[in-house]
This record gives structure tokens, C-alpha cells and sequence, in this order.
């Protein structure tokens, strides 16, 4: 049996809004040990962890069980390649050495299984607030990054869970598909697509706004919008031939 490429994104591990952080991590990790096996190419695509800074010799605790089962899997053979989204932007050479994985940083056009993907998290995508674009600059900026690295983790770490659990009400607040007319998503798409005739996409597959979207585009192709692990538990499936959002059903504790 051909194995399948799996996609997966928004996970947010760690946040301290999770009603359990612990049990989320166990229930992602069932879910990779139900893949075992199945799968080829894992992507990850953004916003992993709620969040991530590498210093030079620390790296921040927890995601054990979560980083261990990821290392089991590329040491069998398995191809994982992480997207940087907004929440788990420093992401620096500790993972990609210590778990054997890709980290990518922006978006990536390429054939899996004889079709052409559009892979990114999104919080780039599209026209972005002012504000949003001047956040973007500042957290990428390696000096700001070195400023930000003098200031001891017991400030630092409380500070930016703060700053996520206030960003947005995961708990109460789902996010919903807003129709093709507002979703900046589709407007992407749409023009990438009517821009790049001789190159089309098949599959645009992002993360970042948290809704399950399977999309027909009128240029041809599909745009797939991932969910999430806050309210969906989901993800993505590609045999080559059909590619499927499914939800994950396994136990909250593993």
C-alpha cells in the first residue's frame, strides 16, 4: 500500500487558554502514533507551539512527548517539514538538528504525488494590516531577536502567553468561513491562479484562520483550509489521488 502525505496545522501546544495542555499534547501524539505506518511526508504547517523562543544553549521546557514521537518518526523514515507560522516564529536550528527535521520560513510551491501544492501557514498571504505587517518585521528582525534574547525567560515566557491568550478567546470564539467574498484566503488564491495560468496550482493548503474549508476555485484547483487542534482536531489527507479533511476521534488523554 502507497503510503499518504499528511497535513496538519494550528495546534497552539503549550497555550495556556487549553483547558488541558498536557492532554492536548497526549492527543496529538495519538494521533501521529495512528499514522505510523501510513504515512510518507508529515507538514507541519505553522503555529505548532503557541510558543517558541530558542536561546543560544536553552530551549524552553515541556513538548516531550510531543518531540520525542516526532524524532521516532523522521528516524524511521518518515519526512517532516515544519512551516514557521505567527506563534512559532523562532524556531532557529535546535529542532531542525535535534529532531531531524526541515523548518521552512514563508511558503513553498512543489509536486506531491504528481500535483502542484501551494504550502504555507497564511499570515502572510493576502493584504495585511498595517499593524500586523509592522509585528511581522519587528519579531523577524534579527536585532530586535537579539534584544529580545538579553531578557531573562521568567519575563519573556509569561509575557508572551499573555500576549496570545489575549490575542484572541479560543475557547469561546470559533472561527467561521466568512463566504468567498470576504475570505482573504480566496482572494488569493483566486488571483494566483488568474496570474499563473501556465503553472496552476491543484491544492492551495494553508493554516492560520482556524475553519475547515474545502474550496472550488474558478480558475481551477482547491483551496484547503486546515481547522485546527482547538476545535476540530483535524487534518489533512493526500493518497495521490483524493485529498481529504478528516477529524481525529482518539481519546483526549492518549
Amino acid at each position: 500500500m502507497e503510503k499518504a502525505t499528511y497535513f496538519i496545522s494550528d495546534l497552539h501546544l503549550g497555550a495556556t487558554y487549553l483547558d488541558s495542555p498536557l492532554d492536548y499534547e497526549r492527543r496529538v501524539v495519538s494521533w501521529l502514533r495512528s499514522i505510523e505506518g501510513k504515512v510518507s511526508h508529515l507538514y507541519l504547517l505553522g503555529d505548532v507551539l503557541d510558543y517558541w523562543y530558542e536561546y543560544r544553549n536553552v530551549v524552553p521546557r515541556g513538548f516531550v512527548r510531543f518531540f520525542g514521537q516526532l524524532a521516532s518518526m523522521a528516524d524511521s523514515g518518515v519526512k517532516i517539514t515544519w512551516f514557521i507560522g505567527n506563534h512559532d516564529i523562532w524556531i532557529f536550528d535546535y529542532l531542525p538538528r535535534e529532531l531531524g527535521i526541515e523548518v521552512v520560513d514563508g511558503e513553498r510551491v512543489c509536486e506531491i504525488m504528481g500535483k502542484r501544492f501551494f504550502l504555507a501557514h497564511g499570515d502572510a498571504l493576502g493584504k495585511l494590516p498595517a499593524g500586523f505587517r509592522f509585528m511581522r518585521w519587528l519579531f523577524r528582525n534579527r536585532f530586535c531577536q537579539r534584544l529580545y534574547s538579553a531578557v531573562h525567560p521568567r519575563w519573556t515566557i509569561p509575557f508572551a502567553h499573555r500576549w496570545s491568550s489575549h490575542s484572541r478567546n479560543y475557547s469561546a470564539e470559533k472561527p467561521v468561513f466568512a463566504g468567498p467574498d470576504k475570505e482573504p484566503f480566496v482572494a488569493f488564491a483566486e488571483d494566483y491562479q488568474a496570474n499563473h495560468p501556465d503553472a496552476p496550482i491543484d491544492y492551495f493548503v494553508l493554516g492560520h484562520r482556524h475553519i475547515l474549508l474545502d474550496y472550488p476555485l474558478s480558475h481551477g484547483g482547491e483551496l484547503i483550509v486546515l481547522g485546527d487542534w482547538i476545535h476540530h482536531f483535524s487534518y489533512g489527507r493526500w493518497d495521490g489521488k483524493t485529498f481529504v479533511l478528516e477529524c481525529f476521534d482518539g481519546k483526549m488523554n492518549g
